[in-house]
């Protein structure tokens, strides 16, 4: 039996090109494996086609108890190694799983803007699918965009979104 918890996400670097690959052999593994995937259109000379590319290339997030399992993650053809800082990997909170999980469910809920929120703001959502994210406010214009960073990964995230939406913090 699994015990709830020792298990704690963490996020894997894994070659160029095989963040699929790992993470279905994960699955076929009996170990719960994320891939953030991003729907967007591709157009080629003969035709357009609809893509799911990576959120962040090169990642794949395992909910694993690291003790038991980390070799058999390591052992994962494609697998390079676990992201942290030196020999320790890095946690992934449950919360930025989350956030991640929103994130790739609404792709392009919010499009348009109308007030300016200072660039370099640190917001907090108020309504919508990304309530209670918070980020940083990193472009003004027609849009303003909002970067969900999450540094554990060190890795950040653009969002557009109605600055009427957002709450300064």
């Amino acid at each position: 039996m699994i015990e709830a918890q020792n298990l704690r996400w963490y996020a894997v670097y894994v070659r160029s090109r095989y963040e699929k690959k790992v993470h279905q052999t994960l699955l076929e593994q009996e170990l719960t494996s994320f891939l953030p995937l991003l729907e967007t259109w591709r157009q080629w000379s003969d035709r357009k086609k609809k893509v799911s590319d990576p959120l962040f290339r090169g990642y794949v997030f395992v909910n694993i108890d690291f003790r038991k399992d980390h070799v058999h993650v390591l052992e994962t053809e494609g697998v390079v190694k676990f992201i942290g800082i030196g020999k320790n990997p890095s946690v992934i909170g449950e919360k930025d799983i989350d956030w991640l999980k929103k994130l790739v469910r609404e792709p392009d809920a919010i499009n348009e803007t109308v007030a300016v929120i200072p660039t370099g703001q640190k917001v907090r959502v108020l309504a919508g699918p990304f309530k209670d994210l918070e980020g940083v406010v990193v472009k003004q214009g027609r849009e303003t965009k909002f970067v969900v960073y999450f540094e554990s990964i060190m890795q950040g995230v653009d969002v557009s979104i109605f600055p009427d939406l957002l709450l300064p913090i």
